[in-house]
């Protein structure tokens, strides 16, 4: 009895294995349909892998040949939804969007819309990659949300948004603070200069200020002798944007120390220009 429970399932496995690659074979489309849509239902219920891929691949036979029928549209969709259960996330992008395109008014079109853009929102690298992929997921993330602005999924779609522009933020800011951090400090203040411009909302603001006036600073130090008074007094400039918008802030006693530094440095300056005339 127990060797027949254990052989029983090893059974009905080899028995489904053999009759999808008997329907695999057929040239007839609806044995393939019936069998692409049970083992789609089962693999997205499941999120079994192996069934999104068999449905995936009988889908993928009859497409084209279904072109213009009415059996078209489901299996656009579920060949759309079974790559997206599977992780194919490019692949699924892809044909959401010529689902959406090609059936403007089906029902399933919002949740089309939505997971094309989910889709490149999972594609989208770690920060400090290239950023093609961020910028094509926040476009159509804002073009669903332009387009629902009462959606099912317009809370989904700003959670992603608010997470990938924070991961742009985050890479520009680590670009400007390696120039800083690589003595690259005209490069750095530039950097952050335009970062303070196009991400005026940002989490790193406060640092960005910070990092900024040190650039300065550090630059104008270290600068040929007739650039020192100049460019300390540039510094001083970049230390009053940072001290009036956070007078306590995280870098409140660096900063102060810094400007006490400037203010002595520019002291000796007068007072040599005094002597000298």
């Amino acid at each position: 009895m127990k060797r027949i429970v254990y052989i029983l399932p090893v059974v009905l496995f080899l028995f489904s294995c053999s009759e999808y690659q008997k329907v695999m074979k057929q040239k007839e489309i609806k044995p393939k349909f019936d069998m692409a849509n049970a083992l789609y239902a089962e693999g997205v219920e499941d999120e079994k892998s192996s069934k999104l891929n068999k449905a995936i691949r009988l889908y993928e036979q009859i497409e084209a040949q279904l072109q213009g029928k009415p059996q078209a549209q489901i299996v656009q969709f579920n060949l759309a939804n079974a790559l997206y259960h599977a992780k194919y996330y490019s692949l699924s992008a892809a044909k959401f969007e010529r689902f959406r395109k090609a059936y403007p008014n089906s029902q399933k079109v919002e949740e089309a819309y939505f997971k094309s853009a989910e889709c490149l929102y999972q594609e989208s690298p770690v920060y400090s990659l290239d950023q093609a992929d961020t910028n094509a997921a926040i476009f159509r993330l804002q073009a669903y949300i332009n387009d629902y602005p009462e959606g099912e999924y317009f809370d989904k779609a700003n959670e992603y948004l608010r997470e990938l522009r924070l991961k742009l933020e985050k890479k520009y800011y680590e670009i400007a603070k390696q120039y800083h951090f690589t003595y690259q400090y005209k490069a750095a203040i530039s950097d952050f200069d335009n970062y303070l411009i196009n991400y005026p909302g940002s989490a790193f603001k406060e640092k960005a200020f910070y990092y900024k006036f040190e650039s300065a600073y550090l630059l104008a130090i270290n600068s040929f002798q007739y650039l020192v008074e100049e460019r300390l007094e540039e510094a001083s400039t970049y230390y009053d944007d940072y001290i009036e918008r956070y007078p306590e802030g995280e870098f409140a006693e660096q900063i102060n120390t810094y400007k006490q530094d400037i203010d002595d440095r520019l002291a000796e300056i007068n007072n040599n220009k005094i002597v000298q005339q």
